[in-house]
């Protein structure tokens, strides 16, 4: 009974555990409660069952590293497409540039030689447009379609003013030269300063074709109308049984069709012009020598060429030439140019004047009052020789003027009527 009894107080002992730990003369001790020694047994137990537990799934489930290790090559795969499709896009990016670079800079250079060739057409341009200005004139021949009164000085203009650009006109936001444009840039409206700059060289092209094809046009219309004008001085000239020494039938031609290179069709164009103008001056020249001037202009003819009755002895005789009523002391002017043969008294003439103007032809001014001429003297047209007068075999004041061909007499007339017709040309 008695060791049942300790043996049941042994049991039931509810002191906490005391832990002692002596170091030399030191000496501690730590109460555990029974509560705490319970809480940190059952840590240390989780802790060792999570432990084996969680290696355990990690051994048995290794497709879990597996699937990582996967989705980690996909990623660093679709990384690197990435950066190759990049690299891709940056090298088409870079082609691209230096391909637009390389097209701009072989516009610009085809602009500068169109433009160039331009600048030296025009500097051939300068005389010859001089020359058609003074030769051709405004007056294009008889059946031509007239121009305007300012049509020849509008061509002249246009041909000899040199051509200006400018991009103000492509886009008004947007005034710098082209050649400072870059090809790439960003977009504005929708449009890129690459598309706005081919716009520009297609705008600056059309610009320097319609010039080109205005100066080849404006320059053949020059030439025809060079012919036109000579064919019509020739025409009228021979027409009046005239001599005209020129070149001017080109209607006996012929060969093969030989296609020329366009660019030289320009140089072709200014060669036939020149030529034009060439034969335009020789048939002037030839007319200029023949006495188609009015001697007396608006003065009335008392007397023409051919038989009448003589004003003195009232029969029928010769007048080789024509009167023309003209009060004393007008100037008598020489209706070509030439060279004086006769000056002074010439029996029934009285005062008179010769004036040889080559090629067989010659001019007399009779009953003048005063001579202001001498023998060897050279005049040009319209240089007075004298004054009218009534001197000679004369009924009163006039200017007797005559036309001789070879020595013989023509009607003065004729001469009169040609050079009508040929006025507005010469």
């Amino acid at each position: 009974m008695k060791q049942t009894g300790q043996s049941a107080v042994f049991g039931r002992r509810k002191e906490p555990h005391t832990v002692i730990i002596a170091r030399g003369n030191e000496i501690r001790h730590f109460t555990i409660r029974p509560w705490l020694a319970a809480f940190i047994g059952s840590a240390l137990a989780a802790i060792a069952i999570g432990y084996l537990l969680a290696t355990s799934y990690l051994v048995l489930r290794d497709d879990l590293i597996g699937a990582t290790t996967a989705r980690q090559a996909r990623m660093q795969q679709a990384y690197e497409d990435r950066i190759s499709a990049l690299r891709a896009q940056v090298d088409r990016i870079t082609s691209r540039q230096l391909l637009d670079q390389q097209q701009m800079e072989t516009k610009v250079s085809e602009l500068l030689a169109r433009q160039t060739q331009l600048s030296e057409r025009h500097g051939r341009l300068g005389p010859i447009l001089e020359r058609a200005e003074n030769e051709v004139g405004d007056t294009p021949a008889t059946g031509a379609a007239a121009p305007k009164p300012d049509d020849h000085a509008e061509v002249t203009g246009s041909l000899s003013q040199a051509p200006t650009y400018s991009v103000a006109s492509l886009s008004a936001g947007d005034t710098r030269p082209f050649s400072l444009w870059s090809t790439r840039s960003e977009p504005l409206d929708g449009e890129t300063a690459a598309d706005r700059a081919d716009k520009l060289f297609v705008s600056i092209n059309a610009s320097l074709k319609a010039i080109e094809t205005q100066q080849l046009s404006r320059i053949t219309t020059l030439a025809d109308n060079a012919y036109k004008n000579a064919d019509a001085i020739a025409q009228a000239l021979e027409a009046a049984g005239l001599p005209v020494d020129s070149e001017l039938n080109k209607s006996d031609v012929g060969g093969p069709l030989v296609p020329i290179d366009p660019s030289m069709v320009f140089d072709s164009r200014v060669k036939e012009l020149d030529e034009a103008l060439d034969a335009l001056d020789e048939v002037k020249k030839e007319a200029r020598k023949l006495p188609l001037t009015n001697p007396a202009p608006g003065r009335t003819v008392t007397s023409p060429f051919g038989v009448r009755t003589d004003p003195i002895l009232g029969t029928a005789a010769l007048h080789t030439g024509m009167d023309f009523r003209a009060p004393i002391g007008m100037p008598a002017k020489v209706t070509a140019a030439g060279t004086v043969t006769r000056a002074g008294w010439a029996g029934g003439y009285g005062r008179m004047v010769e004036v040889d103007h080559g090629n067989g032809f010659a001019t007399r001014y009779g009953h003048l009052s005063e001579i202001d001429v001498a023998v060897g003297q050279k005049l040009a047209a319209g240089d007075v020789i004298g004054k009218t007068g009534s001197s000679g075999r004369s009924t009163g004041p006039h200017l007797h003027y005559e036309v001789r061909h070879g020595g013989e007499a023509v009607d003065p007339l004729r001469f009169l009527t040609v050079g009508k017709k040929v006025a507005q040309y010469l």
